[in-house]
């Protein structure tokens, strides 16, 4: 049974580097034809599909974001992570990282971390 949790800090100052880091147990990063995701809720609003890393190390973002975001892994640690740069407070909610057979996707079809709260505030 995978298990995704996230981890970082709950709180980020504006213009900052928001850093989070997804550990994977019962599964591995590179195994075929899986796709690992972020996706964020703000608060009051739908989920929105950050971007991705492919088993095989392929990344695609949402253009909304993709000046300011990057998904890497480490697959010794079975973690991946997720960096967004020059963070406003528009960037405040929820952040679930998650597996699924889709590169694009916010349906609940898949394996979802917990998710972490992140407030962007001075």
């Amino acid at each position: 049974q995978v298990q995704l949790v996230e981890s970082g800090p709950g709180l980020v100052r504006p213009s900052q580097t928001l850093s989070l880091t997804c550990t994977v147990s019962g599964g591995s990063i590179t195994a075929d034809n899986y796709n690992w995701i972020w996706i964020r809720q703000p608060p009051g609003k739908g989920l929105e599909w950050m971007g991705a890393i492919s088993y095989s190390g392929n990344t695609y973002y949402n253009p909304s974001v993709k000046s300011r975001i990057s998904i890497s892994r480490d697959t010794s640690k079975n973690q991946f992570t997720l960096e967004l740069t020059a963070v406003t407070p528009e960037d405040t909610g929820v952040y679930y990282c998650l597996r699924d057979r889709l590169i694009v996707t916010t349906q609940r079809s898949g394996t979802w971390g917990p998710g972490i709260q992140v407030t962007v505030s001075s």
